[in-house]
């Protein structure tokens, strides 16, 4: 067996932790900054399993066995989410009218608000990771970002969340 050439080995030898490492850990820090800037303009009922239902409800309605799907958790435990957020008035739940049985969960105003404002949290965190890298270097990170996935997924950006 030959041994790897020094060009073989530095594109085999990562530079650094994982790629998945520090996108999770890049996630994580995105996630508690923008729910401390939430808490800070008045948003202190906002609990992180929110992102993904508002986000699943954003265009149009779901049915709360769709939300489950994406949350990946047991019925009792998308129920008690929904109640929460309806609770708090970010969304409302009503019967589908298609279907008797299940219910439909979609955005209130204040849910629109919220999602509205947490862009606004995200531009801004964004910005402060341009003066970091510079601008330029955010928005090519972006691109090979959207270049990745979209070619993993047919030419499409994949869902926050997937179904379980």
């Amino acid at each position: 067996m030959t041994k790897p050439t020094k060009a073989q080995r530095k594109t085999t030898a990562p530079a650094g932790p994982p790629l998945a490492r520090l996108f999770a850990m890049a996630y994580n820090s995105l996630i508690d900054a923008l729910h401390v800037e939430l808490a800070a303009r008045g948003h202190k009922d906002v609990r992180p399993s929110f992102g993904c239902v508002l986000l699943a409800v954003r265009q149009a309605p779901a049915t709360s066995k769709h939300i489950t799907g994406l949350l990946g958790v047991s019925k009792q435990a998308t129920s008690k989410i929904l109640e929460l957020m309806e609770g708090t008035g970010y969304v409302r739940r009503e019967t589908d009218p298609e279907d008797a049985r299940a219910s439909l969960v979609s955005l209130t105003r204040k849910g629109e608000t919220l999602l509205e404002t947490v862009d606004q949290i995200y531009r801004h965190l964004e910005s402060r990771w341009a003066k970091i890298l510079s601008p330029g270097r955010l928005e090519a990170l972006r691109a090979d970002l959207q270049k990745v996935l979209k070619h993993e997924n047919r030419g499409h950006l994949p869902p926050v969340r997937r179904r379980e």
